[in-house]
């Protein structure tokens, strides 16, 4: 597999990316994760305000897990998106944000006994250090107690694959279990065309596959390229033709 880098005078400005969401993912093999999701989101829409009688765990605890560039962490944006536009509280742990954990754990009493519905994202469990491992061990156990909060994590390993301690492992499967996939080029190209779509931004027909044939495969590059193909052809006034990509990514 090629795998040419991205050229180091790339600047590429994020600003005008389109914001994470479940209609902007495309799911390839992963339409039954995606329809559980979106079933989520859209009962958070009419149940904000309304006690919650029945509310099992398998529908608030999910755990997906799959390779890098699989979309893990697009979905767990996504649904943090989905809920500030409900007008939840909504929180997203990282093992790089220690303080985040903290905050959560302060909070967490009065989130399992609140009616009203709370959001919690966790990504790459996989990567967590002893400290964290221990705090999402009691935030799982207060998420379980609880009648509304709704928690999403990922990893790039099935629970009982996971290098972590076995009671953690466990509680990790409590709920529903999904695998993510990564995308073959047809999906690819279908991703990337509706990407640039999203960005007003027309491409040759023969742009994405010259693409994934010379550079970085993974969708986050891919995105990448095309965010700096925006905003070349933004500068340049012209448009995304083959010979435009080969100028910026193939410099003399």
């Amino acid at each position: 597999m090629n795998k040419t880098p991205l050229p180091r005078q790339f600047a590429l400005d994020l600003s005008h990316t389109p914001p994470a969401s479940l209609d902007n993912f495309l799911p390839g093999k992963d339409l039954a994760l995606l329809g559980t999701l979106r079933k989520l989101t859209q009962a958070w829409q009419s149940k904000t305000g309304e006690r919650l009688e029945a509310n099992p765990l398998n529908e608030r605890w999910i755990y997906w897990w799959g390779p890098e560039g699989s979309g893990r962490s697009h979905l767990l944006k996504a649904l943090s998106n989905a809920a500030q536009i409900s007008g939840l509280e909504h929180f997203h742990l990282t093992p790089n944000e220690p303080l985040s954990w903290v905050r959560l754990e302060e909070k967490m009493p009065f989130l399992s006994q609140s009616k009203l519905p709370a959001v919690i994202t966790v990504d790459d469990v996989d990567r967590l250090d002893e400290r964290s491992v221990s705090s999402l061990f009691r935030i799982l156990n207060e998420v379980q107690a609880s009648k509304a909060i709704h928690i999403f994590m990922t990893g790039n390993a099935a629970p009982g694959a996971l290098r972590l301690r076995e009671d953690l492992r466990t509680r990790l499967g409590w709920g529903l279990i999904f695998q993510t996939y990564l995308l073959d080029d047809d999906e690819k190209i279908q991703a990337l065309e509706q990407a640039a779509q999203a960005r007003g931004l027309v491409l040759s027909p023969d742009v994405l596959p010259w693409l994934l044939s010379r550079f970085y495969r993974d969708m986050p590059n891919l995105m990448a390229l095309i965010d700096a193909l925006d905003a070349y052809s933004l500068e340049t006034k012209r448009a995304v033709t083959l010979p435009l990509v080969r100028e910026l990514l193939l410099p003399k």
